[in-house]
């Protein structure tokens, strides 16, 4: 795959990542990563577990460094912790002592922003994932879903270029889940970062996605990158039942399904032994 440097926001050139072993062996979790991500793209990936997924992101957010190959971000080749880059992991990373205020204006007061000014920021932003009204509340005190929505702010007060998702939504029931994609596409419109969004949920995926990259069972390898060409701004509790992202899933299961099975056989044999 060609990649223009000048055009993207994220570019991965023939990454390769192991990791030592426990008992001293080699585990290769990804081997000759291929891909980029443009300004404004959402790009989610989907893989058996195991497939290096999450690799992936620590990868590109300067958290590992790869074993081979070159990451960038913004031209700039990743060789600490990445500026202008937001992480959503998949549990909460917020402060349970400070209030909802304080856990969303700590990034902007980190920076060196007045508290004043941070406030002010905060505000906004909890007003704009739905949760104006909840500032003086603790984060025990929250459902799961508006702890995400805290996530949400928390990542996207600092305006990052970039935004790496950890399956950000998969402790969450299946009504909340869609709930929340529908808020993650309208925060995602009004700033435009370049998203990799990881996920085991292939109709996740497809549903907020500009193209999917399946990677194979581990070592994690690209199989296929598909465009998803539905129109936006979407409905992620609506697109699903139209014609259009039916058959973008069969098409993607397809691919998808014998890595899954690869992966599981796996999993089976080493049980068995």
């Amino acid at each position: 795959m060609s990649i223009n440097s000048t055009s993207n926001v994220i570019e991965l050139r023939g990454v390769s990542k192991r990791f030592t072993t426990p008992s001293g062996g080699i585990y290769t979790a990804l081997r000759e990563l291929d891909f980029s991500v443009a300004p404004g793209e959402f790009c989610a990936v989907v893989g058996p577990t195991g497939c290096g997924k999450s690799t992936t992101l620590t990868l590109v957010s300067g958290l590992e460094r790869p074993s081979t190959g070159t990451v960038q971000v913004d031209g700039v080749p990743v060789s600490g912790i990445t500026p202008g880059v937001g992480f959503m992991f998949q549990n909460d990373a917020v402060f349970p002592w400070k209030s909802v205020l304080d856990n969303v204006a700590a990034g902007p007061r980190f920076r060196g922003t007045s508290r004043r000014l941070a406030n002010e920021a905060a505000r906004d932003w909890l007003r704009r994932v739905g949760l104006a009204g909840f500032e003086d509340r603790f984060p025990h005190q929250l459902s799961g879903g508006m702890r995400k929505r805290v996530a949400l702010a928390q990542s996207l007060i600092n305006e990052p270029r970039v935004l790496l998702m950890d399956e950000p939504f998969s402790a969450l029931d299946v009504q909340t889940r869609s709930i929340m994609a529908d808020e993650l596409l309208n925060l995602w419109e009004q700033t435009r970062p370049a998203v990799i969004f990881v996920t085991h949920d292939l109709e996740e995926a497809i549903t907020l996605a500009d193209k999917v990259i399946v990677l194979t069972a581990g070592p994690g390898r690209i199989k296929k990158i598909f465009r998803i060409d539905l129109p936006r701004p979407r409905n992620a509790q609506e697109i699903r039942f139209t014609d259009e992202f039916v058959a973008l899933y069969s098409e993607i299961w397809e691919t998808l399904r014998s890595e899954v099975e690869t992966a599981y056989a796996r999993t089976t044999k080493e049980v068995s032994a």
